[in-house]
C-alpha cells in the first residue's frame, strides 16, 4: 500500500511531504517531477500569485541515483514568496508573555 502525507500552509515556509510503501529500484524522472510541478501553475482558478513562484523539488530521503531505496521519500517544496508572509504566518506570536484565550 502507498500512503501519501503532506503538511504545511499555503503561505508557509514550505510544503513537505512523505511518500511510503514505494519498492526499491524504481527509476524516478526528476524532469518529469518538475514538469508536472509546472503544470500545476496551469490549473483552473490559478490567481496572478502562481507566476510569482517556481516549485522545484528538494529530495531529502529515499532517493539514490535517481532510484528508489525502498525506504519512505521525504521531499519539501518551498515558498519563494515566504518573505512576504513572514509576520502574518509566524508560528510564535512574537508577544512575549501573552496568552491566547
Amino acid at each position: 500500500m502507498i500512503r501519501y502525507l503532506t503538511a504545511g500552509e499555503s503561505h508557509g515556509p514550505a510544503i513537505s511531504g512523505i511518500l511510503e510503501g514505494m519498492p526499491a529500484n524504481v527509476p524516478i524522472n526528476f524532469e518529469r517531477v518538475q514538469h508536472e510541478l509546472q503544470r500545476r501553475m496551469q490549473g483552473f482558478g490559478r490567481g496572478g500569485r502562481m507566476r510569482l513562484e517556481t516549485d522545484t523539488i528538494e529530495t531529502l530521503s529515499g532517493i539514490r541515483f535517481s532510484n528508489t531505496l525502498g525506504s519512505p521519500i521525504s521531499f519539501l517544496i518551498h515558498n519563494r514568496d515566504w518573505a512576504n508572509w513572514q509576520e502574518e504566518m509566524a508560528v510564535e506570536s512574537g508577544k512575549a508573555g501573552k496568552e491566547f484565550t
